[in-house]
């Protein structure tokens, strides 16, 4: 496939910085395609998952609350997503018409509660300027498609382009609230440092910047003045260098564009791992812009996340302990069998049966390695039926198991084993992750150094008549963290508030 290159395909791929490895790399991945994820075992409370006590709440409660000070915190939001997947079915219905509104029962329900919405007296505004009833009234006449239109599109809400970080999904008495807010109110109240600073990270899409921009300006002060704290707002937008080709299904040729130039699409949500590479915090609190949740019920939200951030500092120190005593050379076999026990307990890292015929100093070695690495604890929620990724113990190509967050098409459903595993399965990822990307001497990781690159995905997509194949990378939470130490650890659902639908809204947790 490489020699289909032209000397200005060539160009264009070091215009964008990707080297020619990488390049090579993406032409094998299409070709070969990507393994399935070896999964050992399915993680639950007791076998890779940690169901905290009270007791172990309010310890790590306390170590946050005693020790955030000493640590830098960043909040990492992705929210590049336009809400195009949000109104889907609001677009089929408005394409159907009114006389098919039965056909789409969540649609009507979300329409005959149109007032419910944080953006319905918005709407309503729009739809008097251009001379129309009440969206309300509209619905009770039966004429619902123009609601959807009005929704939907640039003469009223504009919703169907617009990033989901941009819509209005909560009401208060005094005010309409996007997610891109909720989450200022969030980050006021868990991630502002001693110096009252609260540093958050936008991931956003290019088209989507000066929306982000002119957000910031409008609403900042009303909430620094409201928390009393400063808010350091950081944007960035997914590399160039981690942008993928596609392939013609029906030619097998690379898909290019009008004007002969390579066509190249987003590397997928994996590709955010240099993103979150740029950032220095200590401490990293990352979250889904859409999983938010209104003030009356975001008191769950706050205990957890400090839970989390708490264990994720005492876990920090620990395994800072260990290293440096790892770092002794009179380091003896009582101090490793410590080290050892607190691997295997609390860091979940198991060890094969080859380990125990090590020397001393190979033991050293070992655990040096095994230790010396970024650190995550993401929080897992029960799973009852809410979709996301689910906690595994995964095998890799050197036969060592791991607790990994697997999606679905990772997995190999013609295989009747793997089958009872993930039937086993009972908890999945609601994206509720803090981390720590630095080392025992506070230098800071190179995440790169810990991507699976054997994970990723191929699907098909369609665009401009083409039907393609096209590759995206390692998941942010999937492979490109497969090689972070990671702990799991139960929260409850109120804990996770996504909105992935318009009828989501009409949830308790979002009126």
């Amino acid at each position: 496939m490489f020699e289909q290159l032209t000397p200005k395909d060539l160009e264009q791929i070091a215009e964008r910085g990707i080297s020619e490895i990488k390049m090579r790399t993406q032409f094998e991945n299409f070709e070969k395609g990507f393994p399935f994820a070896d999964i050992y075992d399915a993680a639950t409370v007791g076998n890779g998952i940690m169901k905290p006590t009270q007791y172990e709440i309010d310890t790590c409660l306390k170590i946050f609350e005693q020790t955030k000070d000493d640590y830098t915190i960043l909040k990492f939001v992705p929210s590049s997503g336009a809400a195009s997947r949000m109104f889907k079915d609001l677009v089929k219905f408005s394409l159907a018409g009114n006389e098919h509104i039965d056909e789409f029962p969540d649609i009507k329900r979300s329409l005959d509660n149109i007032v419910k919405f944080a953006f319905y007296d918005k709407l309503k505004s729009k739809m008097r300027k251009a001379g129309l009833a009440d969206p309300g009234t509209l619905v009770v006449q039966g004429d619902y498609k123009t609601v959807a239109d009005y929704i939907l599109g640039e003469s009223g809400l504009g919703y169907q382009n617009k990033p989901k970080a941009m819509l209005a999904f909560h009401k208060y008495a005094d005010e309409a609230r996007t997610p891109f807010e909720e989450h200022l109110v969030e980050g006021a109240t868990y991630a502002a440092d001693i110096n009252k600073v609260v540093h958050l990270h936008f991931t956003i899409s290019a088209e989507h910047r000066k929306m982000f921009e002119e957000k910031i300006k409008m609403v900042v002060p009303k909430y620094e003045e409201r928390f009393g704290v400063k808010y350091d707002i950081t944007l960035s937008e997914q590399k160039p260098k981690t942008d993928m080709v596609a392939i013609d299904k029906s030619t097998g040729k690379l898909v290019r564009n009008h004007d002969g130039s390579l066509l190249f699409r987003p590397g997928g949500h994996g590709a955010l791992i240099e993103n979150l590479n740029d950032c220095t915090e200590d401490i990293i609190f990352i979250k889904n812009i859409d999983n938010v949740t209104v003030d009356r019920l975001k008191d769950d939200t706050y205990t957890y996340k400090k839970f989390l951030a708490g264990l994720l500092i005492n876990l920090k120190t620990e395994t800072a302990a260990a290293l440096e005593a790892l770092d002794s050379l009179s380091i003896d076999t009582y101090r490793l069998a410590q080290i050892e026990a607190y691997a295997a307990s609390m860091l979940q890292i198991k060890v094969g049966v080859t380990y125990f015929a090590l020397s001393l100093r190979e033991k050293v070695a070992f655990w040096h390695q095994k230790l010396n690495r970024p650190i995550r604890v993401c929080g897992m929620v029960r799973n009852d039926g809410e979709p996301g990724g689910g906690p595994y113990w995964v095998r890799n190509a050197k036969g060592e198991t791991s607790l990994q967050i697997i999606e679905s098409s990772q997995i190999d459903f013609g295989n009747r084993f793997q089958v009872e595993l993930v039937q086993k399965s009972s908890h999945f990822n609601p994206v509720d992750l803090v981390c720590s990307v630095k080392n025992y001497r506070g230098n800071k990781f190179n995440l790169n150094n810990y991507i699976d690159r054997q994970t990723g995905f191929i699907s098909s997509k369609s665009q401009n008549g083409i039907d393609m194949k096209i590759q995206e990378r390692p998941g942010l939470w999937n492979g490109a963290m497969a090689n972070w130490i990671t702990v799991f650890v139960e929260v409850p659902p109120s804990t996770f508030t996504p909105v992935k639908t318009l009828v989501d809204l009409l949830r308790p947790e979002h009126q």
